[in-house]
Formats: C-alpha cells, structure tokens, sequence
C-alpha cells in the first residue's frame, strides 16, 4: 500500500503546512506549474516525488521533469499530465493515445480546480488535486491524499487552506 499526496499548479509557493502533508505521504506527485524548482527540491528533500512540467515551467523544470508520467504504482496505471482535460472533455493532444491506452488513473493539473470523477467509459478515474500555490483566481487552496492498495484507490481525502 501506497500513500500518496497529490498537488498541482505551486507556482513557487512552499510553506511548512504543505511539507507536514509531504512526510507523511509514501510519495509525492505534482502535476505541473511548478515554478521556483525549489519547490520540488523541499518535496524531494522529504519523499519520493514524481511530477511533471506545465505551462509556466521553464527551461530547467522541463529539462528535470518531463511532459507526461506513465508509471505503475502498486496494481494501478498511472498517467499524469498539466493540461489533459477531463472524462468528455480531453485535451487535443492527448485524446487519441487515452482512448488507444487508458490509464487506471490519469492526473491533471492546470484549471486551479479541483475535480475527482469517473470516466466509465474508459474505466479510469480522473483526479484534478487544483491548486495549492498563492497565483490564480481560486479562493482556496486544495491537494489531495489517497492511498493506492494493489488495485484499489481509496481513503481519498481533499485538504483545503486558505488563501
């Protein structure tokens, strides 16, 4: 069993409380708009990360980190990506290989808000943990932790802060 803590769009924002969430997660993913790289140096400082870039990401972000992250955990298939889209709505780039190859799981990032919901008709769930950094219109500020058991994702949980 896997721990997992989700997040998405710091757009170079850290604080302690994020980092308290961090060490008691298993692993971390990030979904994109990560920022300042100090942001994923503190995460990684504390557990295994995996991320991606999105679109604010610099040079050097997209050097460390790649567009797309296909990877197993547990029983589970990953794919995390910034801007994907969502079940009925995939972005362009990707709608052909998810439909082709769906995962169990597909992340995004991007929108600032946050989404949980099923895709049926391509058997995957769909997690959008919105956005924990201070930039953007959201109010509040959101990440999500759940845990991956062999094939089951379950004891998802939203944590919200202030902005």
């Amino acid at each position: 069993m896997k721990k997992i803590l989700l997040l998405s769009d710091t757009h170079s924002y850290i604080d302690t409380k994020i980092l308290e969430y961090a060490a008691q997660a298993d692993e971390v993913w990030h979904a994109g708009d990560i920022g300042d790289l100090s942001v994923t140096d503190a995460l990684k400082n504390l557990k295994p990360l995996r991320a991606v870039y999105g679109n604010i990401d610099h040079a050097q972000a997209r050097t460390e980190f790649p567009l797309d992250n296909r990877f197993m955990c547990e029983e589970v298939a990953v794919w995390i990506t910034h801007i994907g889209g969502y079940p009925g709505r995939y972005h362009a780039r990707i709608r052909e290989e998810i439909r082709e190859n769906p995962p169990r799981l597909f992340i995004t990032g991007h929108s600032h808000i946050l989404k949980v919901m099923p895709d049926p008709k391509l058997k995957l769930l769909h997690m959008n943990p919105g956005a924990i950094g201070k930039h953007g219109f959201h109010k509040v500020r959101t990440m999500l932790r759940f845990e991956i058991d062999g094939r089951e994702i379950k004891n998802l949980e939203v944590i919200e802060f202030k902005r």
